[in-house]
């Protein structure tokens, strides 16, 4: 690519401003239905809660906890979604068992459907 492609390339990527714990920082990508600012708004929310409850003023300490809490919330949901996913697979499974048994009680015969 040449500089003058290099140039359009990055002009046409769209970016979006968001502030997180009192800093604006500029995202690369579109902002469709206000995701990105949702997101930034999310992590903004978890270093005020961190930084309310620690003594530590270090933004880099603040956004390291609030990490942390985010990804342990990631993985207790992805946990418990699993379960449920196992428990949906078992279910599923007795539905068929139960079908398979009710089917093979009445067989039918094509003259039975008339």
């Amino acid at each position: 690519m040449d500089s003058a492609e290099d140039e359009r390339l990055s002009t046409e990527i769209d970016t979006t401003e968001v502030r997180i714990f009192g800093a604006a920082y500029n995202v690369r990508g579109s902002d469709e239905g206000g995701h990105v600012q949702a997101l930034a708004d999310l992590v903004d929310g978890k270093m005020r809660e961190i930084a309310g409850r620690v003594r530590t003023q270090d933004t880099a300490r603040i956004a390291i906890l609030a990490a942390l809490n985010l990804a342990d919330e990631l993985f207790e949901l992805q946990r418990r979604q699993e379960g449920e996913r196992v428990e949906v697979r078992e279910r599923v499974f007795e539905f068929v068992k139960e079908l398979d048994a009710a089917l093979a009680e009445e067989p039918t015969t094509a003259t039975d459907a008339f």
